[in-house]
């Protein structure tokens, strides 16, 4: 880091955003780690957590007669309804991650982005997508909102008001394509629970787009707008055609270096944009705020980091 990134880090972050010296280790927080998957290649993944302390179960899809004609977003949501399940039998909060998900190095030493002691704790996004601000406790935690389930910790008392959950959209939506993820926050904060975001995202969208989502007017391309370190491996977006065809390809072969560069530069980007236009932080939501500049310098300092 440089030293002019270091001094205008130290002048935004200020003392109310020092988590890592009030907040325990996701790893010391979490119980079991989820791994969501269907037939996805999971090696470097389950690799990359068990190097950070974590213990893996994988939950892969199968083949149910039940869900046949049901769109492949409502399975996907079926299968981590799956680790809900489990979760909300157990006495600690759980690691939940997509099989696209790429952790960042030393993700299991980052802090825990929430105060369970003090707080109705529902779900916990280390990957955001589409990602708002509604608040900054002065320990530095950030009550927030986003749309993607790539990776996120989810509490035993939440886990269990989501049995609910696939009924009620189900009734809403039926079986066919939703936008479920973006339903979860509203439907956990109207059970009285409160939705935190990490300071900056634990690791990387690395799948391709599900064709589902083009298939509905949304591009489904999504990467974070800043991470929290370097990758542990390289995403399946920034390997050759051949790997991405073949998911069980045990090589990976990085494009050349400017085009990887490029796509964590346009998410840098987008992130930047996002903040600038009042999306990330919202206007009303600051102006309604009784600290609008902690919730501002948060905001900003986020992005102050030498990582694409």
């Amino acid at each position: 880091m440089t030293p002019l990134i270091e001094q205008l880090t130290t002048a935004v972050n200020g003392p109310h955003l020092q988590t890592h010296k009030v907040a325990p280790a996701l790893s010391q927080v979490v119980g079991r780690s989820f791994v969501i998957a269907y037939q996805e290649d999971t090696t470097r993944l389950e690799q990359a957590l068990k190097r950070e302390g974590l213990a893996i179960t994988m939950l892969r899809q199968t083949d149910n007669p039940d869900l046949n004609g049901c769109a492949s977003i409502y399975r996907c949501m079926k299968n981590h309804s799956r680790a809900w399940q489990r979760t909300a039998r157990a006495t600690a909060p759980s690691l939940i991650v997509e099989a696209d998900f790429v952790p960042v190095v030393g993700m299991g030493q980052l802090p825990f982005p929430a105060d369970l002691a003090r707080e109705p704790v529902g779900i916990v996004w280390l990957y955001t997508c589409a990602p708002q601000l509604y608040s900054v406790s002065p320990q530095g935690f950030a009550e927030g909102f986003s749309t993607s389930l790539v990776a996120y910790v989810l509490t035993p008392r939440a886990a269990a008001a989501l049995a609910e959950f696939v009924p009620w959209i189900t009734q809403r939506y039926g079986t066919g394509y939703s936008t479920f993820d973006s339903e979860l926050d509203r439907f956990l904060r109207d059970r009285g629970f409160k939705n935190y975001i990490a300071f900056r995202n634990y690791g990387e969208h690395g799948g391709i787009p599900n064709p589902e989502h083009r298939q509905h007017g949304f591009s489904g391309i999504h990467r974070a707008d800043v991470l929290a370190g370097r990758l542990a491996f390289v995403p399946t977006y920034a390997r050759s055609p051949q790997s991405v065809q073949s998911a069980k390809s045990p090589t990976a072969v990085m494009r050349p270096p400017l085009s990887y560069l490029r796509i964590r530069l346009w998410a840098r980007l987008k992130g930047l944009g996002r903040l600038a236009l009042g999306r990330f932080l919202r206007w009303p939501v600051m102006r309604g705020s009784s600290t609008p500049g902690r919730m501002m310098r948060w905001a900003i300092a986020r992005h102050l980091t030498r990582h694409l």
